[in-house]
């Protein structure tokens, strides 16, 4: 059995057994009398998201038919699917992933909870990204330590985007063309997964035109992977911050990482530690091989 046959088959599975759970009640329609099956009919979930009957039939039977984002969103809705769940029926189909309409250039927002998380943290900075290095969700500390003094070119919530085209000056970053040619690296190694995607596709192609600087780091090809690493960051007071990242998965939320900046020595950790108040401890030594 072929790869693409047995997401046909799990599609067909995870089809039938999502239509199972949503009751006639739940999208407002009479329950009927003779229902012997629970959950919607595929007739029933054809007509509420405007498709064929007969089409939606051959989808759910796993046969080799195409289909649009479009469909595919009208059908996630039907079924009420969570973004785990549409992003899991977006893969069976073979069909990139894509946010749904209304998401402002398919960025989501971290729920309540991880934020409290992010906010609990301070006075470690701390945010969420996705892999197209878009902010999800941050805490303060983390929009002191990345802050700018001039509006990028580029609007959005992106800090590559922000790096790239703010006046190299006022880039919070020391040693900022190495940075940023660490993280091109790191975007391409995402961008393997969203190829052809069109929020993934428009933003290179906007970011390229603004930026001659991204355009030349990302026709190199370099990749690497996300991963902890030392970064310097500007003072306020003139000083150097050297702040090593770490990085956690977020639950719920694919693609998605939590990073964390730790104090990599002892004048960081007085400076991010509110006037040396000893709040934080340093990040332990790294004991790893360096990465090439």
């Amino acid at each position: 059995m072929t790869a693409t046959t047995r997401r046909r088959t799990e599609l067909a599975a995870f089809l039938r057994a999502r239509r199972a759970r949503i009751s006639p009640a739940d999208v407002g329609m009479a329950p009927g009398l003779r229902r012997r099956t629970p959950g919607l009919r595929r007739e029933e979930v054809a007509q509420l998201s405007g498709v064929g009957v007969t089409w939606y039939t051959w989808l759910e039977q796993g046969r080799p038919i195409n289909a649009s984002p479009q469909v595919l969103r009208a059908v996630a809705r039907t079924l009420r699917l969570d973004a785990a769940e549409r992003e899991h029926l977006f893969r069976l189909a073979e069909v990139p992933p894509q946010p749904e309409v209304g998401t402002a250039a398919g960025v989501e927002v971290v729920g309540r909870s991880v934020q409290l998380i992010l906010d609990a943290l301070d006075p470690l900075p701390a945010v969420v990204y996705n892999q197209r290095f878009d902010v999800l969700g941050h805490n303060a500390r983390y929009a002191e330590l990345f802050s700018v003094d001039s509006e990028p070119r580029m609007a959005g919530r992106n800090v590559m985007a922000t790096m790239f085209t703010v006046q190299p000056e006022l880039c919070p970053v020391v040693m900022r063309e190495d940075e940023l040619r660490t993280m091109v690296a790191t975007f391409r190694s995402g961008y393997g997964a969203h190829i052809g995607e069109p929020f993934w596709e428009e933003f290179i192609r906007e970011l390229a035109a603004v930026s001659p600087e991204f355009a030349a780091m990302w026709a190199s090809g370099d990749v690497v992977p996300p991963g902890p690493r030392v970064k310097h960051f500007r003072h306020f007071s003139g000083a150097t911050l050297r702040m090593r990242s770490e990085s956690l998965s977020v639950h719920g939320m694919p693609d998605t990482r939590m990073v964390i900046y730790l104090p990599d020595d002892e004048e960081t950790r007085l400076l991010v530690g509110r006037a040396g108040e000893g709040r934080i401890p340093a990040a332990p030594p790294d004991t790893r091989e360096p990465t090439p």
